[in-house]
């Protein structure tokens, strides 16, 4: 894969990969997990990964990985995103609770001039920063 991202990650129980449910229009994923059992949210159902396991997700699947609050022990894993050294943000979409919509709805990603996110809802369009 040319221009690929590499991601290192250890993650104490309760920690996640991600701020939430999103996925990557321009970029697809491969999550290999070393250690532990990462548990990845897809939008629809929840999927175990365990140690010397492997999980892809291609340009427009959505989710999130997480270890569990509960985990007896850390997770370590390696993330790999192509193509792209970097994120497009205005190719991120996140789904996320929408207040004005009172419902979990599609968001687009920016990075503000103060490098904070702002999400927007596909839906209504309210905006908001992240804290």
């Amino acid at each position: 894969m040319r221009f690929t991202r590499a991601n290192y990650f250890e993650l104490e129980p309760g920690e996640a990969f991600s701020s939430g449910l999103h996925t990557h229009y321009d970029q697809e994923e491969v999550f290999y997990v070393q250690a532990g059992t990462a548990i990845f949210d897809t939008g629809t159902g929840e999927v175990p990964v365990e140690a010397g396991e492997v999980i892809h997700f291609a340009p427009g699947d959505f989710q999130q990985g997480y270890n569990p609050e509960d985990a007896e022990g850390r997770v370590v894993a390696f993330a790999f995103g192509a193509p792209g050294a970097k994120h497009d943000w205005d190719q991120i979409e996140s789904l996320v609770y929408c207040r004005h919509c009172d419902d979990k709805e599609g968001h687009s990603l920016s990075v503000t001039d103060d490098a904070t996110f702002e999400l927007t809802c596909s839906e209504c369009g309210n905006s908001f920063v992240l804290d």
